[in-house]
């Protein structure tokens, strides 16, 4: 990578073009072995399928430790917390703010420093190596906390002066800050490693196996591990401290970094101190495409901030901890499978078309969970529900993992993609700074409106709703300036140090709406609204059959007639698309846009499904008596239909002059 760099006197840099990186014979991991069997080169590295496979298998055992490392602190910390007597706001300043502020100076400094050091290790392995024993410790001091608390207490008198929960509390705090310190060397440089030792054409696949990995981990800390956070927490960071320190150590020792060229002493000088903090800001944020994902990118954290409660609803909603970690293993193998199946289509449909998509439709699943301020079941009965909900989440997860590196990976420049990265981790952890205090003071809030009841956690939804349509509107100002920029066959990154003001990346051919499957798409739409219309009655019969006649006139006088008004809706939205198919195989001007099939495909099958749950929520709280939770259910159903329409209609709207095409690869098609 070449360019700027936030750098200090003394280290060790280099300046990398994509030209210099030529691979020279028999380099590198893999190498060696029969002179005519086929190679795969990345820079200077030479491997053999022997050699990439054992590549591949040490760097996701290193994802698969890392994962099951990071999965720990954030799970297990807030229960431990709450005990302790924590407030919401502090609680979400030591999870969330106080690793934001490391994650936002840390970060970039040492994103850039790894980029320009060298040594026989590498550039990346020895910031990993040189701070794992250190990270390691500190996990460890944080599941030991009490019992430095209780020795601390015996032999200070100033820790004496503080009642014992508010001494382990600070502790606890003190040991989160410093493994997120050690952790930043760590998560800063080692997605990068990637780049650095795995062949470009297999990235794709590489990352897509890597989240597979990833869950897989997730899935057994959360089915077998989690159930035991309260009683066992102690043994739980002992443990993962060990994992990590074994698993990660391996890794290093067995894949090895490729060289890289010297830089020339002049760029060294322009990369120094303030001249390169001046450069880092001015290539990074001097383009308003780079802030607009900046901007879409902050908002996800921003609306993630307030999962550190999830927790507490879970248990205000009856889980017990051993349930929420079966729903949370069961929904990481269910996304292992959806990312397998859907990684092939991240390239084909473009991962920006599909982030941007998949955001309309993920504000519609934020609204989804509004229906638990006014619905309150057995636990076991939400149990199955959210398992439902788990197993349905899954065709639009896998799409969302699959597709997020590679989105980076596409948009940004590549001779600076450290920077950019780091770049937006900058401005994503000053929002979470600021954000995540206001989340829990807004939970307190709520909490002293609803008399100290853990109901307030029930309002968790409010909170994301809002998060998610501010991350809508900014991925569709990102779209938008993505066509304009070129789109599908012409986009180049903005890049303000080139001369043309644009850095020259490869041209991947995507393919555009397709006339079958996008007619399949509708037809699965189709199946929503008469669902929905046609269920009602039938619902109607049993609800008179157990004698729940309110609910049964509030279905025959209001959400009968809204259904079948939310159908015809969908007709007009149906014919306008069917008839710009029409104008274009006549070759004449569009009204709207073609919406891309992909997506839309996969979420109208998501939904057919969430209408068989809402049949089923509506039974079940008719057998209970539950007559208003029936009427909720379905009156939810509904509003999720209307907002699917919404959604295909706002589509359109966004590809409005852009997309014009049928059934062609649009790189190809375009002038």
């Amino acid at each position: 990578m070449e360019g700027a760099a936030l750098s200090a006197p003394g280290d060790k840099y280099v300046e990398i073009h994509m030209t210099d990186l030529q691979p020279s014979p028999l380099v590198g991991a893999g190498a060696g072995g029969d002179p005519g069997a086929k190679t795969f080169h990345c820079g200077t590295l030479t491997y053999t399928k022997l050699g990439l496979v054992g590549l591949f298998a040490w760097l996701l055992w290193g994802g698969f430790c890392f994962t099951l490392m990071e999965s720990v602190e954030p799970r297990v910390l807030p229960l431990k917390l709450k005990s302790l007597g924590c407030s919401n706001w502090l609680m979400a300043l030591i999870m969330t703010s106080a690793p934001g502020v490391l994650n936002m100076t840390i970060c970039p400094y040492i994103s850039f420093k790894s980029d320009r050091y060298r040594s026989k290790w590498g550039r990346r392995i020895p910031f990993i190596a040189s701070t794992m024993p250190f990270l390691c410790l500190c996990l460890v001091l944080i599941g030991w906390g009490d019992e430095f608390s209780v020795l601390l207490q015996r032999h200070s008198q100033f820790a004496q002066q503080f009642a014992p929960a508010t001494v382990t509390i600070a502790l606890i705090s003190f040991f989160v800050v410093m493994f997120a310190f050690f952790n930043m060397f760590v998560g800063s440089v080692f997605y990068y490693l990637f780049n650095d030792v795995v062949p470009p054409q297999f990235l794709g696949r590489f990352f897509g196996y890597f989240r597979i990995v990833g869950n897989a981990a997730g899935a057994i800390f959360n089915y077998f591990i989690f159930r035991y956070a309260e009683s066992h927490m102690r043994e739980i960071f002992t443990g993962a401290a060990i994992l990590y320190f074994v698993g990660f150590t391996l890794m290093c020792l067995m894949v090895k970094e490729g060289k890289y060229p010297p830089i020339t002493e002049e760029k060294a000088k322009q990369n120094k101190g303030f001249s390169g903090i001046r450069t880092f800001f001015k290539e990074s944020f001097g383009d308003s495409f780079y802030w607009l994902m900046f901007l879409a990118n902050s908002t996800t954290a921003i609306g993630g901030c307030i999962g550190t409660f999830m927790v507490f609803f879970n248990k205000d909603m009856g889980l017990s901890l051993d349930q929420m970690g079966k729903l949370g293993a069961i929904g990481m193998v269910v996304s292992i499978v959806a990312v397998y199946f859907f990684a092939v289509f991240i390239d084909r449909w473009h991962p920006l078309r599909i982030t941007v998509y998949l955001s309309i439709f993920s504000t519609i699943g934020a609204l989804m969970g509004w229906v638990w301020i006014f619905v309150s079941l057995p636990g076991n009965v939400f149990f199955w529900l959210s398992l439902s909900g788990v197993l349905t989440a899954a065709f639009q997860t896998g799409l969302s993992n699959a597709g997020s590196m590679p989105l980076l990976m596409r948009v940004f420049p590549q001779s600076r993609f450290g920077q950019f990265c780091s770049a937006r981790a900058l401005i994503q952890s000053l929002c979470v700074i600021v954000f995540s205090i206001l989340a829990g003071l807004y939970i307190d809030v709520v909490r002293y409106f609803c008399h100290g009841s853990d109901f307030a956690y029930r309002w968790i939804f409010a909170w994301t709703t809002v998060c998610m349509l501010a991350y809508t509107g900014f991925s569709i100002l990102v779209y938008v300036k993505w066509y304009q920029l070129g789109g599908d066959a012409h986009f180049h990154p903005p890049a303000s140090w080139n001369e043309n003001k644009h850095e020259e990346i490869p041209i991947v051919t995507t393919v555009g709406p397709q006339t079958r499957w996008l007619k399949i798409a509708m037809w699965v739409f189709d199946g929503i609204m008469a669902l929905s219309a046609l269920g009602i009655p039938c619902l109607m019969v049993w609800m008179k059959h157990e004698g729940l006649m309110r609910a049964f006139w509030w279905h025959g006088w209001l959400l009968l007639p809204l259904s079948l008004g939310i159908w015809a809706y969908w007709g007009l939205i149906r014919k306008s698309i069917l008839r710009d198919m029409a104008r274009v195989r006549a070759n004449e001007p569009l009204r709207n846009g073609i919406p891309h099939h992909g997506v839309i495909l996969v979420m109208g099958i998501k939904y057919l499904v969430v209408q068989l749950v809402w049949i089923g929520q509506v039974v079940v709280t008719v057998n209970m008596k539950l007559e208003s939770s029936a009427i909720v259910f379905t009156l939810a159903s509904l509003i999720v239909d209307v907002m699917l329409v919404g959604a295909i209609h706002l589509l359109c709207r966004i590809e409005r002059g852009y997309s014009t095409t049928l059934d062609a690869n649009l790189a190809e098609a375009a002038p």
